[in-house]
């Protein structure tokens, strides 16, 4: 309206385009901006439905891992099949937390079975552990020791095996098998190389009792000039004779003399220091006039030279060994005491041990000393009771009952007789030995 006459045309053509612009603008942007609003309801509804989805999704998966899942797999474990399970703790489970329900379930039953498996093997190998340490403890403890005393009484090893209690398992089977056919071999060795030895041994016996008969037939023919000799002599052949002795007794043999009457005890203690080399240095004190049983007088003569013999080597060479006879009620009493050094306590056991008689195989012995072990076969042989005690004369006692059965006579009721003291000369035996 205030535009000059001559621009108003164009000037009314201009704002009515402008205007019609902005009309189409306007309703262009009204358009779209409804648009836009039914777009965004739409997409609110789509979001509860989905949040709501969502919702019940999180419940199913709640009461899948809260209920469902240990519902399965309490039934799994009590025996329930994983369908049948699923079944019944499914409910209204989606198909998708179904099939994750069946695999669980699956997964479940299979574990349970390999548990159920591992179980029964774990329970099967323990009673087949405990069955074969009975079985081991058993063969150990009672049926070999038994084998072992029968091979050692001389049962075969065919005999032996027969009557073996045999386990069950191949391999202690093969194993008890083979340490019986090798122990059968080695006692059938052992036997025969002690009964060679024996053998051997006797004739060495034979030959020492006859060259002792041959000295003292030439100690009488002949005059003082050959005496001190032929006294040497025989001292030598004595220990010679103690030594074979001494052999044949560990190897399951006898004595070389037997004497057919009984043998005073001035005479075994004489006997006996006449077997030893150090016999100048044993003095004895006999207190009784009782004898001993033939049967059993070599044994004792013998059992007293090894402890004189024993105790003569381990006292200082310038000390002298005493020998002490009494009679008591339990029988006779000998007591040996020497001047050397006390023994230990272990050295003592192993001397009660081995003069004991309990051990009787040739293996535990102690290289060339086989005394202590003769002693403790004598001794358990004819009842003898041998202890060791320190000696009051600073070294090593020992005590020796000889048990009444030994003896060939009564104790006298009357008084003891007069104790003598011998030693210093050379011993003269008893009586002479019989065939």
């Amino acid at each position: 309206a205030a535009a000059p006459e001559a621009a108003r045309g164009w000037t009314a053509t201009l704002a009515v385009t402008a205007w019609v612009c902005v009309a189409v603008t306007v309703v262009l942007a009204s358009h779209l901006v409804g648009r836009a609003r039914r777009t965004a309801a739409g997409r609110r509804t789509e979001t509860g439905a989905l949040k709501a989805r969502l919702a019940q999704e999180n419940a199913a998966l709640v009461h899948l891992v809260n209920v469902a899942l240990p519902a399965v797999a309490q039934q799994v474990r009590d025996g329930t099949g994983a369908d049948e399970a699923v079944a019944n703790a499914a409910g209204g489970s989606g198909p998708h937390l179904r099939q994750v329900l069946q695999s669980c379930a699956g997964l479940m039953e299979d574990a349970v079975r390999r548990a159920a498996d591992a179980e029964a093997g774990h329970r099967e190998a323990l009673r087949e552990t405990r069955r074969n340490t009975a079985e081991l403890e058993h063969l150990t403890g009672s049926t070999l020791p038994a084998t072992v005393l029968k091979l050692r009484e001389g049962t075969s090893a065919e005999i032996a095996l027969a009557e073996l209690d045999w386990p069950r398992g191949p391999q202690a089977r093969a194993c008890a098998e083979l340490f019986v056919r090798e122990l059968a071999h080695s006692e059938r060795r052992t036997a025969a190389a002690e009964s060679a030895a024996a053998k051997s041994l006797s004739r060495v016996q034979a030959k020492a009792v006859s060259m002792l008969a041959d000295l003292r037939e030439m100690q009488d023919r002949h005059g003082e000039e050959f005496l001190g000799d032929l006294l040497r002599l025989d001292h030598s052949t004595s220990q010679l004779g103690l030594i074979t002795d001494r052999l044949a007794l560990l190897m399951g043999g006898r004595s070389s003399r037997a004497w057919n009457r009984p043998i005073v005890m001035e005479s075994i203690l004489r006997g006996a220091v006449g077997r030893i080399a150090a016999y100048q240095r044993v003095r004895m004190h006999c207190a009784t006039g009782a004898a001993i049983s033939g049967y059993a007088a070599e044994g004792v003569m013998h059992l007293l030279a090894e402890l004189m013999d024993n105790a003569a080597n381990f006292s200082p060479p310038i000390d002298e060994v005493h020998v002490y006879v009494e009679e008591r009620t339990a029988g006779i009493v000998v007591t040996i005491e020497d001047s050397g050094l006390k023994m230990a306590d272990a050295a003592m056991r192993h001397a009660e041990e081995a003069v004991s008689g309990r051990t009787t195989d040739l293996a535990s012995l102690q290289g060339t000393r086989l005394g202590l072990a003769v002693v403790g076969r004598l001794a358990a042989k004819y009842g003898v009771g041998v202890s060791y005690r320190p000696s009051s004369r600073g070294g090593t006692g020992v005590v020796v009952l000889v048990p009444p059965q030994l003896l060939a006579q009564q104790r006298d009721t009357g008084p003891a007789p007069a104790g003598r003291t011998f030693g210093g000369a050379v011993p003269v035996p008893g009586p002479a030995p019989t065939a």
